[in-house]
């Protein structure tokens, strides 16, 4: 998966997030966890790990630290660089743009290559 992919879903799963915590801050009651949309957008970018039948322990962590690790590494990276965008328009005290309108700035830019 291109890092511009993984940044778009990256956005995606802190959009939802933000939407999970509006709908719980209008119905404290809602049932927002059953929801699956993260789990789904991070099952997505995450690739399949195919494992011997007679691999050991020892080759069966290898091999999903192998298959699993660069990709966590891209995703966390991606978090981490729309959890910096989001702080710095924060700590600017900028009340003329929401959370919503900086992800979507992010999402726009890796959308038209920008990042990629």
């Amino acid at each position: 998966m291109e890092q511009r992919e993984i940044m778009q879903r990256s956005v995606g799963i802190l959009t939802e997030a933000l939407e999970m915590r509006r709908r719980l801050r209008e119905n404290p009651d809602a049932d927002v966890a059953r929801n699956g949309a993260v789990a789904t957008l991070l099952e997505e970018m995450l690739p399949h790990v195919q494992l011997p039948a007679d691999a050991s322990a020892r080759e069966v962590a290898d091999i999903v630290t192998a298959k699993l690790g660069p990709a966590i590494v891209q995703i966390a990276s991606s978090l981490t660089f729309a959890f910096v965008q989001l702080a710095e328009i924060h700590d600017e005290g900028r009340t003329d743009v929401s959370s919503a309108d900086v992800l979507r700035s992010i999402s726009m830019h890796y959308e038209t290559g920008g990042g990629a």
